[in-house]
């Protein structure tokens, strides 16, 4: 299933979804003039995400801390005695004097970057809080006092073009009153001044310390005023912030305040090479980026006339990479349906490539009514149409929750349709769509709802379940039996679909397997159920399928007698029950052996080594320790145990899980006998009273059960069903989703997250 990237508007190599993008470690070295421009075409393209490299200096300063405690409190440090070479103290003070000095030009740098970050801060604020009042506080207050403002000037000099001035910005809280009353003497009234306070504390520029303030904007008329509001607004250390009156000009100036503001956190995450020219940036991009991100750096060198042009290059690490699946606007809603559960490791097989057809497929099973599926459709088509215009609105969280999952939202009322078809209900009341019934009484007396005078008169109902069973004495036991069978077949196909996939994911990890043991067991017990529920359907057999799964391990050597299906049934039973029986320590055993001699293997003749030069980097070091963790000496005891849980996890999930398929039935059932009261007990009803006041509080009462029990409940009861059985039963017999996403620096994400 091939899509075009979501995120890439078209630049991206179509890929499947099974498997996550192929990822790579890079490190770019930035000349400083170009850094700001080079984070800025990064942050457009949306395909790099920084890692935070300063964690070493943090390290630094951490041991250093400890030093100096030590020191204080007399404690000397222990020796510690290494086999092999040993440790060069001197070698490890150079390298603690090289990252203390590293830290000390890094705290000078932050300081800097900091103040424009915070300063940036309170311009974003002041530009939210002042553009909330110009869009709410339109009022005739307001006209009024611009209005006095301007007829004062005029008076003054008439001949003199009318011109207001304005000022903004941040000043504290507890010096608002003050703040207000000295403008108000200073100007003798000739300014008008709004204050609205910020719901959270801000960091200072100046001070670097948090407090609570208000933003302002000030109106005023003449240089004059002016001059005297600043004096005054430096007095009271008000920072001050251009405030563009054109509404345009203000959100295109918030957008680029908060890209500014994320181009300097992008930059305090970088690091000064040892020239202190240039910055070392490292980071994850997908593999087919590689081109773009050299060309965002290319155009960055030239439109910033550097001399000397950035280094891209490829690391080699042991690290995991974070996880990038391409979605468009489509298949996100349903990848979000299993990120939800975990994201998936590396590379690891992606359930949402099966969520896409199964979820709604699962969800519509419950909700087969293809009346109320043509209700969610017109719903989730509105939705569809004028999807352009609600994204550009600020909804509410259900709304905004249902805009966001419209296409699963589609499809669940797509498949509702197709099931509801098959169960023949339109509002519960079936319907002769594909031709007319099979059957017909044989004499006047069988019309009282009972199915023992009908005869087949006419070839099988072509699709879905024939009419004249809705309203039959046999009505609910057919449909019981019938969704309770399906309900099996179904559960068990998907849980052979995660087991199926489990191997997929052995085999692309070159894992130890224990896919075979796992299928044997769950097809010898369920498999031959469901392929005893099909033999009786084709057959019409009368056998009772309980009592054959019950006495298969109660007394597997007894004749069936009338429970016969098949010739050689016994003999099957009695293979199937051995290979259940097999595959449980087959499940058990291996593994761990397999485990332990593939560890012998890949550490066969090795030995632990200390690392000796000294000019490498601290992250070398650190890649260094974390290597050492893999000579670590196996535990099979250990690996044995949590072997054991696994295998007595399946043996009784295999059960468990497939009798919370039988979810599926009940839910299904209950839809459909809810669907069946509103309509007789409600609508019916009230229609036999030949009241035209009774018809329509009926036809009232009616419209708001089916909306409000059917169509929003039972709508979100089947979600949530459906939703356990792919977490639980499916994914969990496959997916470990125990990776991280990959979250790159992108200015649209970033924008659309703080809006």
């Amino acid at each position: 299933m091939s899509r075009g990237g979501g995120g890439g508007g078209g630049c991206c190599p179509s890929m499947d979804l099974m498997r996550s993008e192929a990822m790579q470690l890079v490190q770019v070295i930035i000349p400083a003039e170009s850094a700001h421009l080079a984070v800025s075409y990064l942050g457009d393209l949306g395909l790099l995400q920084f890692k935070d490299i300063k964690r070493c200096g943090e390290m630094a300063r951490k041991l250093r801390f400890f030093k100096e405690q030590m020191s204080k409190a007399s404690i000397s440090a222990t020796s510690t005695q290494f086999s092999g070479s040993s440790l060069e103290i001197d070698d490890l003070e150079v390298k603690l004097g090289e990252l203390e000095v590293e830290l000390t030009e890094v705290n000078a740098n932050n300081e800097k970057l900091q103040r424009t970050y915070n300063e940036l801060v309170e311009y974003n604020v002041v530009l939210q809080k002042l553009n909330e009042v110009q869009q709410n506080n339109r009022g005739k207050c307001q006209q009024i006092s611009l209005a006095i403002l301007l007829w004062r000037e005029m008076v003054t000099d008439p001949s003199k073009q009318v011109k207001l001035g304005s000022l903004s910005g941040l000043v504290p809280k507890e010096k608002a009153m003050a703040f207000e009353r000295i403008l108000f003497r200073a100007t003798r009234g000739n300014m008008f001044l709004r204050q609205e306070p910020v719901d959270e504390a801000v960091t200072d520029p100046q001070s670097g310390e948090k407090a609570s303030k208000n933003a302002f904007v000030i109106f005023y008329s003449g240089e004059r005023a002016k001059s005297k509001i600043v004096k005054i607004c430096d007095a009271f250390g008000a920072n001050r912030y251009p405030f563009p009156d054109d509404l345009g000009k203000q959100l295109q100036t918030i957008q680029e305040v908060k890209k500014e503001k994320a181009i300097y956190h992008t930059l305090n995450m970088l690091s000064l090479d040892v020239t202190k020219k240039c910055l070392v940036a490292e980071g994850w991009s997908p593999v087919f980026a590689t081109s773009q991100i050299q060309d965002a750096l290319q155009r960055a060198t030239v439109d910033s006339k550097s001399q000397v042009g950035s280094i891209f290059q490829v690391l080699n690490t042991q690290e995991p990479p974070p996880t990038f699946f391409q979605t468009n606007k489509f298949s996100s809603a349903f990848q979000e349906i299993v990120d939800a559960y975990g994201i998936a490791k590396y590379q690891e097989a992606n359930p949402g490539v099966f969520t896409i057809v199964t979820f709604p497929f699962l969800f519509a099973v419950m909700f087969g009514d293809w009346g109320h599926g043509i209700c969610i459709l017109l719903a989730t088509l509105y939705l569809i149409i004028r999807e352009k215009k609600l994204a550009s609105q600020k909804l509410d969280d259900i709304m905004d929750m249902m805009f966001g999952g419209r296409y699963v939202i589609l499809m669940m009322s797509l498949f509702s349709i197709y099931t509801g078809l098959i169960y023949n209900e339109f509002f519960s009341v079936p319907f002769e769509l594909f031709g007319k019934s099979a059957y017909a009484c044989r004499d006047p007396s069988c019309g009282d709802a009972t199915t023992e005078g009908l005869i087949k008169v006419r070839p099988t109902y072509p699709f879905g379940v024939d009419p004249v069973w809705h309203g039959s004495r046999s009505e609910l036991p057919f449909l019981n039996s019938l969704k309770m069978k399906l309900s099996i077949l179904l559960g068990v196909a998907q849980m052979n679909l995660g087991i199926v996939m489990s191997y997929f994911n052995a085999r692309f990890f070159r894992n130890a397997l224990n896919f075979i043991p796992q299928l044997i067991f769950l097809n010898s017990l369920f498999g031959y159920l469901s392929l005893l529920i099909i033999i009786k359907w084709c057959t019409g057999s009368k056998a009772d399928l309980y009592h054959v799964m019950i006495y298969m391990f109660l007394s597997p050597t007894d004749d069936l007698g009338e429970n016969q299906l098949f010739p050689g049934q016994k003999l099957v039973q009695l293979v199937l029950l051995l290979l259940a029986l097999v595959s449980v320590p087959w499940m058990l055993i291996p593994k761990p052996l397999l485990l332990k001699k593939q560890h012998e293997q890949r550490h066969q003749g090795q030995q632990y080594t200390m690392l000796q030069a000294t000019d490498e980097s601290v992250t070398e070091l650190e890649e260094h320790h974390a290597d050492s963790h893999d000579h670590e000496e196996f535990e099979f005891s250990e690996v044995f145990v949590h072997q054991l849980i696994h295998t007595i996890e399946f043996v009784l999930g295999a059960v468990s899980n497939t009798a919370s398929y039988l979810r599926l039935w009940a839910l299904s059932l209950a839809h459909s006998e809810l669907s069946s009261v509103f309509y007789e007990k409600v609508l019916v009803l009230s229609w036999g009273y030949n009241n035209i006041v009774i018809l329509i509080i009926g036809a009232i009462i009616f419209l708001f059960a089916t909306i409000g029990v059917l169509l929003v409940m039972e709508t979100l009861s089947a979600f949530l069903h459906a939703l356990r059985l792919h977490w639980v039963e499916f994914q969990n017999k496959f997916y470990e989703g125990d990776g991280y996403k990959f979250a790159p620096f992108a200015f649209a994400s970033i924008i659309e997250e703080e809006d």
